[in-house]
């Protein structure tokens, strides 16, 4: 049993000396090579993201005053039409009541107007009066009429004024950062609060121009696009995945790329408008080209494997590969085709040009070991300290 231990020690040795970029010493050329293949492959995209309330209302006073009442607290859910902030309104309660005082005075005009009407209607019909002295009459009463009309209109007026020292909710939500405390002075330039509607979050999220003509080139657009995944602050995905809803029909400008909604349902209120994530679209390629990191050098940015030819010489080519990846494995999007052939292993002892003597990757791995199984005592030793 320590035998074996030993065994697969050394192996795991001599692969961490020569794999990914090493080799075991063969004392000949051979290399594992494989054809190159193609396979469905899971791929997806990410965007970062902010998270918004489909509805997200500023709160503004209509009037300027100080701020009496808060009836609310930070994060409290409100229904629409629910009494958030009180302003000082003794000023304005008392245009209401001289409004009213007027409208009062208005109607007994109104009323003794409307009586002289009517008897000055009977003593005409009488011959007691002419017709100048009846229509006297009428314009008195017509004129008591309008300025009752203009008395409550006054009245409605002041209360109106009254109501905007009682600022309510416009609709329902949860109440977001209370700024000011009671006894400030506010008017309308200043924000009291904001109250989102967080039943469902919108989430934006920008494209490249080239992903957008992607997402809309198919005849029904966003309809065809699968359900979308969110990634919290915290690394984690939520519970909910997401529709993509709407896309900006214009270019930005400044950054080349174009502003896309997606929708996310928030039964457990777990969104916050505000928020902040990552937008996680998959994506299948049928016929995708997938290779090991391993056998991939990089330099200055760029990406490269050594291709074998007919002559079994190595060419060193660079290839392009899709940037999201799932940390062993790149899947290559130019540079590499169907048929090619690719060393998997011991890149670094490869020159460009150089012949080699291909092997299959299990080949290789049966040279490794049986190298292993031949080693000396100190052989062990020096693999050991490598």
């Amino acid at each position: 049993m320590k035998k074996l231990m030993m065994l697969a020690a050394i192996a795991a040795t001599l692969v961490s000396c020569g794999g990914g970029g090493g080799r075991p010493n063969f004392g000949d050329n051979e290399f594992p090579v494989v054809t190159v293949g193609t396979s469905s492959a899971d791929m997806q995209t990410t965007y970062p993201a902010t998270i918004k309330g489909v509805q997200d209302v500023e709160i503004r006073p209509k009037a300027t005053g100080f701020i009496t009442q808060i009836n609310v607290k930070e994060g409290q859910a409100v229904g629409a039409g629910q009494l958030l902030f009180v302003l000082d309104n003794e000023t304005y309660q008392a245009q209401v009541r001289q409004a009213q005082a007027a409208v009062n005075t208005a109607q007994q005009q109104v009323n003794t107007a409307q009586l002289t009407y009517e008897n000055s209607k009977q003593l005409h019909a009488n011959k007691v009066i002419g017709d100048y002295e009846l229509q006297t009459s009428q314009n008195s009463y017509e004129s008591a009429k309008a300025q009752l009309a203009q008395a409550q209109a006054a009245l409605a007026s002041a209360r109106e004024a009254l109501s905007f020292c009682y600022v309510k909710s416009p609709a329902a939500g949860v109440v977001g950062t209370l700024p000011f405390k009671k006894g400030a002075l506010v008017s309308g330039s200043n924000v009291l609060t904001t109250v989102s509607n967080i039943s469902s979050m919108e989430v934006y999220f920008s494209v490249t121009e080239k992903d957008a003509m992607s997402m809309s080139r198919d005849g029904e657009g966003l309809n065809t696009l699968p359900p979308v995944k969110l990634k919290l602050a915290d690394g984690s995905i939520y519970a909910h995945e997401g529709k993509v809803t709407k896309m900006s029909g214009v270019i930005d400008q400044a950054t080349g790329t174009v502003q896309v909604i997606a929708v996310f349902t928030n039964p457990e209120k777990l969104l916050k408008s505000g928020g902040a994530g990552t937008i996680i679209i998959p994506r299948v390629a049928s016929s995708a080209i997938i290779i090991p990191q391993a056998c991939v050098s990089e330099v200055q940015n760029k990406k490269f494997v050594y291709i074998v030819g007919k002559d079994n010489k190595v060419k060193y080519t660079e290839i392009e590969v899709d940037p999201q990846d799932d940390g062993n494995n790149f899947i290559v999007t130019d540079g590499l085709k169907a048929g090619d052939k690719y060393v998997t292993n011991g890149i670094t002892k490869l020159n460009d040009g150089m012949e080699i003597v291909p092997i299959t990757p299990e080949r290789y791995q049966q040279k490794i070991d049986e190298q292993a199984k031949a080693m000396t005592a100190g052989d062990i030793v020096g693999a050991m300290k490598k």
